[in-house]
């Protein structure tokens, strides 16, 4: 895995970061497609699930009583067995895990490669990787499948962090909407590729089911992803030294209590802050605390409701077609899910560029204290449309908390090495992605096994997520600006920036970059608008449902 980036970063040329630079007629709007672009495929994470059942059946005839007295140890090397569905969830879990440990461990390498080369890895590393999860799944073996898992994490971790420097640095004055575009892909991945997963299944599985299919489809959208990321990481470009927007005047920082600085701190100096860990609780409790729901959110919805849905007291009375309509009814919560999972990424870090990043988690934290406590009362009285709606708005700041966190971070640490230091906060995130489903999870076995009624399982884990995000409310009050003995030296500033091939001002700073968007522009962004349009399209038909 390491020998593969490394072959991948010695490239030169073209993949350089000062090949990147812009010239003079480059538009900065032309970013953000290139950002969605890598955002939109490896976002298909979230949308796994539509794999788990599948890969379960992927054999047609199996020993059941010698199946069932397996181990996942002896699983893992096993061909004659079938995959239960909580052990190919793992991959998920190893996703997560990997996206989190990869941005950490070459976030620093990535400020000095350049977007264009870590596009390309993650391009490697996520579509090649889809190309050898499918022959792993075709050789049923477990423990291939989960090393692949987590080759492709390392394509999740790298592609996740790779525009969030470059939009930092295009967008000085729109930091939240920037970055909220790029990772608004993220939360739209699944939209997109589940259905597309789900289409492919069938076409290749023909009259054998989708299981049949499950190899080749991987294989195709391990392709597919590797041409359209690629092509993201071609459309990259770096600002000129120097470059500013027009008529864009830097905001005073550095002054009283003002949370933007214009210095800078180093990304090894930055984790002995106490304002990296307290951002790193921000992140961690607001991702603990959706990522439960998210993980949960069918199951919620059918032992919360079930009957009720359909007007029926008893969920014995049900007939086989309306226990259909209610399965179907939960689906639609999921693809509300999504839905709102992505837009509330682009609203609340656009809304952050207007109040403010800590008044942006101040707001989305009260709120959903709030809404959480909420959730039983509507559960109990049976009132789904409320339910729901809260659900939705609740999975907005989720997102938005993700969207938000890099434009946070350049307030708060400058933006020399800001795609670094936020590839090691977002470790917070795969800690978040084990214990958040977890967690609920554990709770509502325990519950159930406790003779507690399937409508009231998840009343105490709902309480106890208000808990965690009051913990986040308390983390971001204390948030404030570094202490000026952690800002980077003039001479480390100096060696970044030649790092970065940012040691020389452009004497055309002022006039560089400020071509016009013309068609490239409108052709960029149909290339990932489209896609995400027939998603968001898909996801409201599906949640149709619900109504």
């Amino acid at each position: 895995m390491a020998a593969q980036i490394g072959v991948v970063a010695s490239s030169g040329g073209m993949l350089s970061r000062e090949r990147t630079i812009a010239g003079p007629r480059f538009n900065r709007w032309l970013v953000p497609p290139a950002a969605l672009a890598i955002h939109l495929c490896i976002g298909m994470s979230y949308g796994f699930s539509v794999f788990w059942l599948p890969m379960s059946h992927l054999l047609p005839a199996t020993d059941a009583a010698t199946c069932a007295t397996q181990t996942l140890t002896s699983v893992l090397a096993s061909t004659a067995c079938n995959w239960s569905v909580p052990t190919v969830t793992h991959i998920f879990e190893i996703f997560i895990a990997l996206l989190g440990i990869s941005a950490a461990v070459w976030g620093g390498w990535l400020e000095h490669a350049g977007p264009r080369k870590g596009g390309l890895v993650a391009a490697t590393c996520w579509g090649i990787g889809l190309i050898l999860l499918g022959g792993a799944v075709s050789l049923h073996q477990l423990w291939l499948v989960y090393l692949v898992a987590a080759f492709c994490g390392v394509g999740q971790g790298i592609g996740y962090i790779t525009p969030v420097s470059t939009l930092v640095k295009w967008f000085p004055d729109r930091r939240g909407m920037a970055t909220g575009f790029a990772i608004m892909g993220y939360g739209g991945g699944a939209m997109i590729g589940a259905p597309l997963a789900v289409w492919l299944m069938a076409h290749f599985g023909g009259s054998g089911g989708a299981s049949a299919g499950v190899s080749r489809t991987l294989v195709a959208m391990g392709v597919i992803y590797f041409i359209a990321m690629s092509a993201g990481a071609f459309g990259f470009r770096v600002t000129p030294p120097g470059w500013r927007p027009a008529g864009w005047t830097p905001p005073a920082g550095d002054g009283g209590n003002s949370l933007i600085t214009r210095r800078h701190v180093h990304l090894n100096e930055s984790w002995r802050t106490p304002q990296f860990w307290l951002i790193w609780g921000v992140l961690g409790l607001n991702v603990t605390a959706g990522i439960g729901v998210i993980s949960m959110a069918s199951p919620m919805f059918q032992d919360i409701f079930g009957a009720k849905l359909l007007g029926v007291d008893s969920a014995a009375a049900l007939t086989a077609a309306q226990k259909a309509a209610v399965v179907a009814a939960a689906a639609g919560l999921v693809g509300l899910i999504s839905l709102f999972n992505s837009l509330g990424r682009i609203f609340w870090a656009s809304l952050s560029d207007q109040i403010g990043r800590k008044t942006m988690y101040y707001t989305i934290f009260v709120l959903g204290i709030v809404l959480y406590c909420l959730l039983p009362t509507w559960g109990h009285l049976g009132i789904a449309s409320l339910f729901i709606i809260s659900i939705c708005i609740i999975m907005t700041m989720y997102g938005g908390g993700f969207a938000t966190v890099p434009a946070y971070l350049a307030d708060i640490f400058g933006t020399q090495m800001v795609g670094a230091i936020h590839g090691r906060l977002i470790t917070s995130w795969s800690v978040a992605g084990v214990v958040g489903p977890a967690l609920i999870a554990s709770l509502r076995q325990f519950q159930i096994d406790h003779g507690v009624p399937h409508a009231q399982v998840y009343d105490i884990t709902l309480y106890i997520m208000a808990f965690l995000l009051f913990g986040g409310l308390i983390c971001n009050a204390f948030v404030k600006p570094v202490d000026p003995k952690h800002w980077m030296t003039d001479e480390q500033l100096a060696r970044e920036r030649s790092l970065q091939h940012e040691d020389r001002i452009d004497a055309n700073a002022e006039t560089s970059a400020r071509g016009s968007f013309g068609l490239g522009g409108v052709l960029a962004w149909l290339a990932v608008g489209i896609p995400f349009c027939i998603g968001l399209y898909i996801a409201i038909q599906k949640a149709a449902a619900l109504f």
